[in-house]
């Protein structure tokens, strides 16, 4: 099993699409077990899963959500015992459901961390809340992830249990500054983690968690919406667009690759796809509850969005391909 963040701390750059559509062709065709743990309290890859009315019977029965694994650590009555993940066929995924009261636990997570960072043992065990998650969930070769945009304490402690992380990115200045806050972070919190680890002789039997350390590694972006153009029968951006393109792989390089890889690969290798504007085809897979790839003339689909749909599977399966071969390069 390898966890994957899909994370940026930008927000609008498309992570939940990429991440549902992603996981769900993983799972449908390529027969991959896919988990997918929703941390973000917005709660969009829940919603984009599930219909309405699954989401309203999801609360007012109180299942099982990401809540319901934070709250009770948060109130110190220890690490959850099992998981209840919901099933949704369409996508043909697992997920554990996000939860809007998931935000109030935020505090205690950012005051833990504190502790943490000063070799407190509750404040560490709550810092590894995701990897003890993590420990009952080796049925599923992939975890994925969801966040919101934020460099906040919920997304440090998935980063902390999580293997890799993908970066969703559009071409933009503010992406670049992201990234460029994203390396300083990850930087920030990998040294006092493991500053604090180093107090401890036996952190395994302290803290309850097997192997308790900074493991967290790069993994690759994806460019998105961006305007394409035709050139020689490629699709490429436009000059405002492509000006900016320019700039990424040597960020990339300079703030994550050399940061967060143990490797010798150049940042071409890290772009795992490009992702033009889909326009129409995100609103139609939105109110369908499927995934782009699998929307039909019953989804809405009408003339030219035929081709964009089958577009859309050639480049997800592409990315899909470069993930999992990144996957093993970096293993």
């Amino acid at each position: 099993m390898k966890a994957i963040a899909v994370f940026n701390n930008k927000g609008g750059v498309g992570k939940t699409t990429l991440l549902t559509n992603l996981s769900s062709y993983l799972a449908i065709k390529r027969n991959r077990s896919i988990l997918i743990v929703d941390a973000d309290p917005q709660c969009n890859a829940t919603q984009s899963v599930f219909s309405d009315d699954a989401v309203a019977k999801l609360y007012t029965r109180k299942s099982f959500t990401l809540h319901s694994v934070v709250k009770p650590l948060a109130q110190g009555k220890g690490f959850v015992g099992t998981i209840k993940p919901q099933r949704c066929p369409t996508f043909g995924i697992d997920i554990i459901p996000g939860d809007p009261a998931l935000s109030l636990e935020e505090d205690v997570l950012a005051t833990d961390w504190l502790q943490a960072t000063a070799g407190n043992v509750r404040g560490l065990r709550t810092t590894f809340l995701f990897t003890q998650l993590l420990s009952h969930c080796d049925a599923y070769d992939y975890v994925f992830f969801d966040m919101g945009p934020s460099l906040g304490s919920i997304n440090r402690a998935v980063l902390i249990a999580s293997d890799f992380f993908l970066t969703p990115m559009s071409t933009d200045i503010f992406s670049l500054k992201a990234i460029e806050n994203i390396g300083t972070s990850l930087s920030t919190w990998r040294n006092k983690l493991t500053r604090a680890l180093d107090d401890f002789e036996d952190a395994e039997s302290e803290l309850e968690i097997a192997n308790p350390r900074w493991k967290l590694q790069f993994l690759g972006y994806v460019s998105q919406q961006y305007t394409a153009k035709t050139i020689r029968g490629e699709k490429q951006p436009v000059r405002a667009f492509e000006q900016i393109a320019k700039k990424v792989p040597t960020l990339i390089d300079t703030a994550l690759i050399k940061k967060f890889t143990n490797t010798k690969l150049d940042a071409a290798g890290f772009l795992l796809g490009s992702i033009p504007t889909l326009h129409s085809l995100i609103p139609l897979s939105q109110l369908s509850r499927k995934p782009i790839f699998e929307l039909r003339g019953t989804d809405g689909v009408v003339g030219a969005h035929f081709t964009k749909v089958k577009e859309y599977e050639e480049i997800i399966s592409k990315i899909a391909d470069r993930f999992e071969s990144q996957l093993k390069a970096l293993s």
